[in-house]
């Protein structure tokens, strides 16, 4: 029988990523950029970013991609217009945040399952 499963499914076979983050803090709000970047020898389509707050945050709004937050977990949805990285080609999107005072970065990212650099 055929079950399903809950693994992720990887990024076409070569195709690896990279991600830049930075913010702009001030009190207890937050701007951030993201940059993702295709580094493999395939296309990229129909990406979404994953990564985990460490310190509380929220997203309040977003651009140049679809945000999802569940308690610290993220998830970045490609928007209609960049959803496909040729290899070598990257996207940057945005968002704007709130934090109780402390506004550590993320470590650890993932595009459609898979860890970048």
């Amino acid at each position: 029988t055929d079950e399903p499963t809950d693994e992720p499914t990887d990024p076409a076979p070569g195709a690896t990523c990279d991600v830049a983050y930075t913010t702009n803090d001030w009190n207890t709000g937050f701007t951030a950029s993201v940059t993702i970047t295709n580094t493999g020898t395939t296309a990229l389509t129909g990406w979404n970013l994953a990564f985990q707050f460490p310190a509380g945050q929220q997203i309040t709004q977003a651009w140049s991609s679809q945000a999802t937050q569940s308690g610290d977990q993220v998830t970045l949805t490609n928007a209609g217009w960049n959803g496909t990285l040729a290899p070598g080609a990257s996207t940057t999107l945005g968002f704007n945040g709130t934090h109780g005072g402390t506004n550590t970065a993320p470590t650890t990212f993932t595009v459609n399952g898979t860890t970048c650099d």
